[in-house]
């Protein structure tokens, strides 16, 4: 029996990519280094082959050199077949003529793939007048046509925007909707759906499905997020340190993984129902999603909460009791407005307004929301990097709500709050060894100098588990986790009471971001620090966050202890939220889907 999907009908179906010995290599410092090694797979019409595995396992390597984009240090060797076709022969010819036209591909950043200065007009219609003799009037007619098909609505002017006015979700749909302009045999997405919030995401994965049972293609997908494979794909190859260790239908990989990697990469996935647990308790979100929401899974419309069944079902009293013991807050807004000051004429942009949320001691506090909805406005706030334009913000104490930017009252409130952010590689100065990062603001606060700055930076680096030696290394020396500890480490220096985390996860892969969340729970419990934490992953604060506050439009619409907000949702935004979460679990993930629909007041998807 083979281990294949039903659609494909026995060998009668011939693959459209047939991949055999694909072997990457790089030269560095006059020595080829392997980036992949004797890969072998195929993919056939109307299906969705996922690639997974950490940075660095080879899949994007492998991915580029079927395209023939890998940089002059690169060789390749094997056999790579389209539609029958050998494309590394002798002659590179083939290879540049199936490029675009029947091999095309969806990167995963759309702003560095798109051209800044061009329309995405004209960028589809480069791509349509490429590959096929169109005249100018019909290439912009499909072009108009083709940004319908992707589910963008006033094409007429996405047709005529910049790259830089569109969102990363209209973005990613343009770059579909080029890829899709000589309707290809091969459709190759690159972690097409890492930069997007859930909602979006959802949306994206919706449309890739739609359009490969539509057209027919065959769809590579090159992902570390296990539930978007779950979501999209048909079959899963599993690769390690540039070698696939594991290949099945995603049924079975996520059922009955066989090799001890894929187990330990599903394992260390975050699932939404652990409630600070790492390992799955049995609890069924989607369950109590739709329990939560009013509606079942059988029926055809979404019933919502009413505004009296809202009032009737509060957050457990048992949590808030709790809460209140813990103290006076030590962030605290009340009716706080944020705006972005005007630029020449025009207004200032309010941002955040009316917002009341407060974070105690010892608590940890997930803000999330859309990209948008303000949730990194209050965090920036909550150090002092914006200002309140209304209301109140006290921080350990202090109201600094009208305190000027660089006044002294200001200073002494930051030195008891700390901050790690998104991206470790842009926080980091890269001109400085990562121990002078960490001693930095012990330094600049007069708190250590000398041999007592040495021994600080050094028991700074025992408590994210790096080595001592570490603290002579460059930021670029180093992985991207392990620069996120470095961020933490620097965080903890002056011992805040108030730490301010902005999505310190998003940008790691799964295991990974796994290790570093355990780190800053294991932290966060020896120092007690409140923490503000503020995230689009709602899998991730539900281990970490005690309660939780939803934003959107700038405003708080939901905030409660965290298994009343993740487990019984009563604002239908929030439920949407959850619902769009992708479940690591290809059955679960399909009832997942089905919900999603039932909220979104559409029939669900076929899953034939």
């Amino acid at each position: 029996m083979t281990d294949r999907p039903r659609y494909a009908a026995g060998r009668e179906a011939a693959p459209v990519l047939e991949v055999r010995g694909l072997s990457v290599d790089f030269g560095v410092d006059r020595a080829w280094v392997a980036a992949a090694q004797g890969l072998d797979f195929e993919v056939r019409a109307g299906e969705v082959l996922a690639i997974v595995g950490e940075s660095g396992s080879g899949k994007s390597a492998s991915s580029m050199a079927l395209l023939g984009l890998l940089p002059p240090n690169s060789r390749v060797s094997g056999s790579v077949r389209l539609a029958g076709e050998e494309l590394f022969g002798p002659d590179r010819r083939r290879l540049r003529a199936a490029r675009g036209r029947d091999i095309a591909m969806v990167f995963q950043e759309p702003m560095s793939a798109l051209n800044p200065v061009s329309t995405v007009g004209a960028q589809i219609v480069e791509a349509v007048r490429l590959h096929t003799p169109l005249p100018p009037r019909e290439a912009r007619a499909k072009a108009l046509a083709l940004l319908e098909t992707v589910g963008l609505g006033e094409a007429e002017r996405i047709f005529r925007s910049y790259p830089h006015q569109l969102s990363g979700g209209q973005l990613q749909r343009v770059l579909i909707a080029q890829s899709l302009s000589c309707s290809p045999k091969l459709l190759i997405a690159d972690e097409p759906t890492t930069a997007l919030d859930v909602t979006v995401q959802a949306e994206i994965l919706s449309l890739l499905r739609s359009l490969k049972d539509s057209l027919g293609a065959a769809v590579l997908l090159i992902t570390h997020d296990m539930g978007v494979v779950a979501d999209l794909a048909d079959r899963v190859a599993v690769m390690r340190a540039g070698r696939i260790v594991e290949t099945g239908t995603a049924a079975r990989v996520f059922r009955s993984p066989q090799h001890a990697y894929t187990q330990a990469l599903l394992e260390a996935v975050p699932r939404l129902g652990q409630g600070g647990r790492r390992s799955d308790d049995g609890v069924d979100p989607t369950a109590a999603l739709a329990a939560a929401a009013g509606v079942g899974l059988e029926e055809a419309e979404p019933r919502g909460l009413s505004a009296r069944e809202r009032e009737a079902a509060p957050p457990p009293a048992e949590a808030l009791g709790r809460r209140a013991t813990r103290g006076v807050p030590v962030l605290e807004l009340r009716s706080a407005v944020v705006e972005y000051p005007s630029r020449g004429r025009g207004a200032a942009f309010r941002a955040v307004h009316g917002v009341d949320l407060a974070v105690h001691p010892g608590e940890v506090v997930g803000l999330v929301g859309e990209s948008g909805s303000g949730k990194t406005t209050v965090g920036r706030a909550a150090v002092g990097l914006l200002a309140v334009a209304e209301g109140s913000l006290t921080v350990v104490g202090q109201e600094i709500a009208g305190l000027r930017r660089n006044s002294r009252r200001l200073r002494e409130v930051r030195r008891s709050i700390g901050m790690v952010f998104q991206d470790p590689s842009s926080s980091l100065n890269p001109r400085m060894p990562v121990g002078e990062s960490i001693g930095e603001p012990l330094l600049l606060s007069g708190t250590a100098k000398g041999a007592r700055l040495h021994a600080r930076v050094e028991a700074l680096l025992d408590q994210v588990e790096l080595p001592r030696s570490y603290r002579n290394r460059y930021p670029h020396e180093l992985s991207g986790g392990q620069r996120q500890r470095v961020g933490i480490a620097r965080a903890l220096a002056l011992e805040p009471k108030l730490m301010v985390a902005d999505e310190p996860t998003s940008a790691l892969d799964v295991s990974v971001q796994a290790k570093v969340i355990d780190l800053f729970a294991q932290l966060q419990r020896e120092h007690g620090f409140a923490c503000l934490f503020v995230s689009h992953d709602l899998a991730v604060v539900d281990i970490l966050a005690d309660y939780i506050a939803v934003m959107r439009g700038g405003q708080i619409v939901e905030q409660g202890p965290r298994d009343s907000v993740l487990r019984s949702p009563r604002e239908p935004y929030t439920q949407r939220l959850l619902a769009a979460v992708p479940l690591p679990d290809p059955e679960r993930q399909r009832e997942r889907r089905e919900l999603r629909e039932l909220l979104a007041g559409r029939a669900p998807e076929s899953t034939g």
